[in-house]
Formats: C-alpha cells, structure tokens, sequence
C-alpha cells in the first residue's frame, strides 16, 4: 500500500472507517507504482496515490468507510492520530515514524509500520501493553463404564477441551527498537542473531530521509553508490562492522517487488485484525521478509 494509511476501528458495530492519506501531494503514482499495486487503473500514472486507489480499495469490502486525505502526514496535528484505534504508516521517513509513533503510544493508540524496497520488505509493531487471549487445548480423559474397558489401567485420550487464556504482552517505541547499544556484552551476544535485514531497513530510512525519495532505477548506478555509502555511514554511527552487509546489497533494493509486497502487505494486514481483536499472540515487534529466499524473520529487538 502506497502512502500512510490510518486503519480506525474493526472491532465491531457500526461500519468501520478507514483514512487513506499520501505523505504530501507530491506523492503521485510512478510507472513503478503500477507494477506492485493491484488497486491503481491503467490510467493512473501522475494522480494523487491515494485518491487514485479510493475506488477499487472501496470495491474489496462495501461494508468499510474508505476515505482519502491528500494532507501532508507530517502537518497533521496529535489530535488527528487520537480518532483512531490503529494507525499504520507506509512510505514515511524514519523521523515521521518515530514522532506519529511517540503520539500513537502516548494516546494508547496501536502502532503499525510497513515498507517494501526491491526484494525486501519489514513491518513493525508498538501495540504497547497488549492484552490478548489464546486458545489452549488439553487431552480430556474419557470416562467409561469398567465393564467397557478391556484394560482398566489404561485411560482412553478421545476429545480435547479448549480454554481461552488471557495474556499480556509488552511492546517497545520504535525509537527504543532503533537505539540499541551495539557495544556492550549483551549488544555483542544479540548482534550475533540478529538478522542483517534490521540494518539494511535503517541504511533505506537513512537513504529515504536525505534524499527525499526511494532508491530508484531511473539512475541506479548513482543511487547504488549512495547506498553503499549510507551503509558505511549508518553501521559505523551504530558501532557495528560494515561487513554486516555485502557490498552487492545495493542491487536487491530498488523498486517494489509485487511478490515481496503481497506477503509484507498480508502479513502486516493480520497482525492489524489480531491487534484489534486481541486475539492470538501478535508479532512483537520486527518481522522481516526476504524475498530472494522466500522466508521470513520476527525479531523482538528492544533495549535491555
């Protein structure tokens, strides 16, 4: 999905309302926009992203209140994340997420992010303190009369009983999840299984927030150098080894696969319905997918 979209109550009653907003009004749909996105028409290119997908987004389920906001993200007022129940932010620079996060925390507000860059894909969740129940089931023994039983001694397991347990969970600020200490003896064990993916995403936000933009194969060799660059920048700046990521890593970030973006989208999508359901044990809090190998992570970085 392009854009931020702020995902309101799904929990029940009247029909629920969903917001689609685009960071800025500059954010029109691109040739490369249509290759990973199903709700854009053929005739989209150079319209507002948002307002572009309204209709079809409205087409998936006639019971939901689709709205599109062409405001920029970024001047939107606390006030304006406090109606909702869930926001989920795509596309925004890693500053934007860290501050919309802060309010959605502050408010009790459930935080979600998402992203796509080439064959990699992230979502990220703050649900803060989350309550949520689990089914549990245990072999119930089965009760029969003596003379039914050829041995006594031995019980029967034929059903199981089901019981719902409640649980809690906590999560991190996604300023929190970023700024862990490399250098200490624990930062050493945990960097150790830590998926490189986690860095990469930083290196793309970086990239994104001092160019203004995406990676993009209009001037790939310029924006792999750069690259390149952000990565030696960004994990010495975190005190970690640049060899974390090789130096081909450039070529498997440009553009949005669609594959890659069915599953993050699909993913990011479940986890939204089960936060507001509270039911099932949510992802806390990274989960990373690699589209080259076809598999995906869930990381619970935090600070200790």
């Amino acid at each position: 999905m392009n854009g931020s979209a702020v995902d309101p109550d799904l929990t029940g009653g009247a029909a629920p309302e969903m917001k689609w907003l685009c960071q800025s009004a500059a954010d029109k749909v691109s040739p490369e926009d249509a290759q990973a996105q199903f709700l854009l028409p053929v005739d989209s290119e150079g319209k507002n992203r948002a307002e572009a997908s309204l209709e079809r987004a409205r087409d998936l389920n006639p019971m939901v209140d689709v709205k599109a906001d062409q405001e920029d993200v970024e001047q939107k007022p606390e006030e304006f994340f406090t109606q909702f129940d869930v926001v989920c932010l795509t596309c925004c620079s890693q500053e934007v997420l860290m501050k919309i996060d802060q309010i959605c925390q502050k408010n009790g507000i459930k935080f979600f992010a998402g992203d796509v860059f080439g064959y990699h894909g992230y979502m990220f969740a703050d649900l803060g303190e989350h309550e949520f129940v689990e089914e549990k089931t245990q072999p119930v023994k089965a009760r029969q009369p003596m003379e039914d039983r050829p041995d006594a001694k031995k019980a029967k397991l034929d059903f199981m009983e089901t019981t719902m347990v409640k649980k809690r969970m906590a999560f991190c600020p996604l300023k929190e999840a970023f700024g862990i200490t490399w250098s200490t003896e624990k930062g050493q064990a945990t960097l150790k299984r830590t998926t490189p993916d986690y860095f990469l995403l930083q290196v793309l936000l970086k990239f994104r927030t001092e160019q203004g933009r995406d990676p993009s194969l209009r001037g790939y060799a310029e924006d792999a150098e750069l690259l390149l660059q952000t990565r030696l920048d960004v994990l010495e700046a975190l005190g970690v080894g640049a060899d974390l990521l090789p130096d081909d890593f450039p070529g498997r970030c440009f553009s949005e696969m669609a594959s890659v973006c069915a599953v993050v989208g699909g993913v990011l999508g479940q986890e939204i319905v089960k936060a507001l359901s509270q039911r099932d044990a949510p992802l806390n809090n990274f989960f990373f997918f690699d589209g080259l190998k076809g598999n995906g992570i869930v990381e619970c970085l935090a600070p200790s």
